[in-house]
């Protein structure tokens, strides 16, 4: 069940955006498209897109930003209990999946450059705090940044491999 109404979720992600092909690594650091956009494009992050609309958040993160957003993959997503995804993107749990996508979104654009050798804790869109530690690699709380600097127009997006909660 929770494939199907996540199929169904990116399906309307998708409509959101119009995609025109497969964004390459060397495109990102030219990249004029938003946040959004990038994520779609990339392929990676149609549960993510789901529940960024299921949310109501695409508009926020299509703005004017600068926003720098920590992303789970799908296989983050996937590796949630059992259940967790439709859950959450049941309508009558939109206040909780809000807290959580928010918490995954920093006020400002942040390159790895900015922090590395770092441990910080930083606030997050949703109002706590979330720790990075940026000595080893980098993790943000339980999740490690697989790819990190993929530039967008409004900000800036790094692939973390969990989903981080507040």
């Amino acid at each position: 069940m929770q494939m199907n109404f996540v199929k169904t979720m990116i399906a309307s992600a998708a409509a959101l955006t119009a995609i025109s092909g497969t964004v390459s690594a060397g495109d990102y650091g030219k990249n004029k498209k938003d946040i959004i956009d990038t994520a779609v494009e990339a392929g990676q992050f149609t549960t993510l897109a789901a529940a960024l609309e299921a949310a109501g958040l695409v508009g926020t993160l299509k703005g004017d930003g600068p926003f720098t957003v920590f992303a789970p993959t799908d296989d983050a997503f996937a590796a949630l209990p059992a259940g967790t995804v439709d859950t959450l993107l049941k309508p009558e749990n939109k206040d909780q999946l809000v807290s959580i996508l928010t918490y995954h979104v920093l006020p400002n654009k942040v390159m790895s450059g900015d922090i590395a050798g770092q441990t910080l804790d930083v606030e997050t869109v949703q109002g706590s705090t979330i720790s990075i530690d940026a000595t080893d690699g980098v993790k943000v709380d339980n999740a490690t940044v697989i790819k990190a600097d993929i530039k967008a127009s409004n900000g800036v997006i790094h692939v973390i491999d969990a989903v981080v909660m507040p």
